[in-house]
């Protein structure tokens, strides 16, 4: 490993000798940095693999993201979490590790903030310090600054794959059974409306994705996210809607309600809310109650029960209405809840999948359809199970059959 000081040094000089650092062109850049590098080689003693890094990491202070960018380019690094300009932290297997790299200053992760944000057309800042944004290869970026995070400018980025996971990939990793996987798509297919819930981690966004792909190609979607993630690619009539922060007059912000209110406009044949988390929640119910079926959406919850109270408060967040009303609405828009989980070992999957067929009591009647059954573990912490179904048969099979697709329950085996 290299010493950061003479990573420092050879960017300070380059800094004092190129006055307009950002308007020189890349290659005439490089040539100074292959210099500058060759240079301090000749004084340090340093092998061809040792200059390649350096003359990397000393591009990317200026052209990339800094010390981000080799962690950004490692496909195997899943998640990157910096917690100051001083404390750099990653996943990679589920595994979470300090990493030993640091940024120069705080002023240095504050200007790769700044440059990350403003790509996307988004503003943080002392008045605004709270950011969602994405790099160009679609990860998902979190920006927390002063005062709000003590130690410093925090910031998370969540890495998706370059191709994006079909349910082939998620049944190899034994994140869903085959015959489950088969049943979610005649859903999709059918046009059922999908509720997707779980913690954070759990893999909600990419299950939503390896749905969003079952659906027939000759439909409209509309997708709505706070920060564009959704890959769907086998869809051509596809419209994707992102959310607009307030300016810093406090002025122009478009909310995920404001999206799906113009959506039902657009003559979509389903809509695909990435996240629901406030009041939208109603707006997405009363879209999917509207002529919108097949529509999908994830939300945040520890349970399928936990999840439909969430959307119970969430609703309630937005509008008065009295709390039989508001299962009604929940019970008549969503026929569906799959409930992802992370699990001790670090894998995540789908641990249920669920019917709503109805209100007893004020209450809403869950039909269990699929459950995973843990096994024990295996010698090396993997946990064992599969997720089996219930016994229990699929009761709202008209849109199946609707469809063409309805299978006697013989051959459905619920």
């Amino acid at each position: 490993m290299i010493d950061e000081r003479i990573v420092k040094d050879i960017i300070q000089k380059l800094r004092e000798t190129l006055d307009l650092m950002h308007s020189i062109p890349n290659e005439e850049l490089l040539e100074y940095v292959e210099t500058a590098v060759f240079e301090a080689a000749q004084t340090n003693h340093m092998n061809s693999e040792q200059i390649k890094w350096l003359v990397e990491r000393t591009y990317h202070a200026f052209r990339g993201y800094d010390v981000l960018q080799p962690l950004i380019d490692d496909k195997s690094i899943t998640e990157i979490m910096v917690n100051n300009h001083k404390e750099i932290f990653i996943e990679r297997d589920g595994e979470v590790s300090k990493v030993n790299i640091q940024f120069e200053s705080q002023q240095k992760l504050e200007d790769i903030i700044q440059a990350i944000v403003s790509k996307v057309n988004r503003v943080v800042n002392e008045s605004s310090p709270i950011v969602d944004a994405r790099l160009q290869d679609g990860s998902r970026v979190n920006v927390v600054l002063p005062p709000l995070a003590l130690k410093g400018p925090v910031m998370t980025i969540r890495k998706f794959p370059e191709r994006p996971l079909m349910i082939e990939d998620l049944i190899e990793k034994k994140a869903i059974t085959e015959e489950a996987a088969d049943f979610l798509r005649d859903l999709v297919a059918a046009k059922y409306n999908i509720f997707i819930g779980g913690g954070t981690g759990s893999g909600k966004t990419t299950f939503l994705n390896v749905l969003s792909n079952f659906i027939p190609k000759q439909e409209r979607i509309i997708t709505i996210e706070d920060s564009a993630e959704l890959q769907i690619n086998n869809v051509p009539n596809i419209v994707s809607l992102e959310t607009r922060n307030a300016n810093t007059e406090g002025k122009g912000q478009i909310t995920i309600r404001d999206l799906i209110r113009t959506s039902l406009r657009m003559r979509p044949n389903r809509i695909i809310v990435g996240e629901v988390r406030g009041a939208e929640a109603l707006d997405m119910l009363q879209a999917m109650n509207t002529g919108h079926d097949g529509s999908l959406s994830t939300g945040h919850a520890n349970s399928t029960k936990d999840m439909l109270s969430r959307l119970e408060t969430m609703v309630l967040s937005g509008a008065s209405l009295p709390i039989q009303v508001i299962r009604q609405q929940i019970n008549s828009a969503i026929d569906i809840m799959v409930h992802l989980s992370r699990l001790r070992d670090n894998s995540r999957k789908v641990v249920s999948i669920s019917e709503l067929v109805g209100l007893e009591d004020g209450e809403i009647i869950l039909n269990p359809l699929y459950e995973f059954v843990e096994e024990g573990e295996s010698d090396t912490g993997e946990i064992l199970g599969r997720l089996l179904p219930t016994g229990n048969q699929l009761q709202s099979v008209s849109k199946l059959k609707q469809a063409g697709i309805y299978k006697p329950v013989e051959a459905n085996v619920f």
